[in-house]
């Protein structure tokens, strides 16, 4: 008990203290953890009572994150990036949906690929941007 406790103050002042960098790849993070949690829904037999709970609430958790990345979007200094990423996030979000309606898990699995190269992409673009900024910071000491 007391350990979730402190898992949970870290978590906590994780977001508090993170980049806004930081926090896209969070999300994106979260996003995947909710699709890997419906896919195991999904792996559950016809017959377990939690299955369709699982799939359910999971998939809502990472529609609503994806809800959450379109939100943030900054479409006027965003440009053609922010408009397609607009679109790709609608289209995440009408296949969860599908995925959820119709209890299909091919569509989970599609944009499961899709967000975590998304998420690959943006954590290397964070790499390069904190490795110039120490080499920046390197070349002023």
């Amino acid at each position: 008990m007391v350990a979730s406790g402190y898992a949970r103050t870290y978590q906590a002042q994780s977001v508090l203290t993170a980049s806004p960098g930081q926090l896209v790849l969070m999300l994106y993070d979260g996003a995947l953890k909710f699709l890997g949690l419906a896919q195991e829904g999904f792996r559950m037999p016809d017959d377990n009572p939690r299955r369709f709970e699982l799939i359910n609430t999971n998939l809502q958790k990472a529609q609503n994150i994806i809800a959450e990345l379109q939100a943030t979007l900054n479409h006027e200094a965003g440009g053609e990036l922010s408009v397609t990423l607009d679109r790709l996030y609608d289209y995440y979000s009408r296949r969860l949906f599908e995925a959820n309606l119709k209890k299909q898990v091919e569509p989970v699995v599609e944009v499961e690929r899709f967000l975590r190269e998304l998420r690959d992409a943006w954590a290397e673009m964070l790499r390069k941007e904190e490795g110039a900024h120490a080499s920046l910071n390197q070349g002023v000491a």
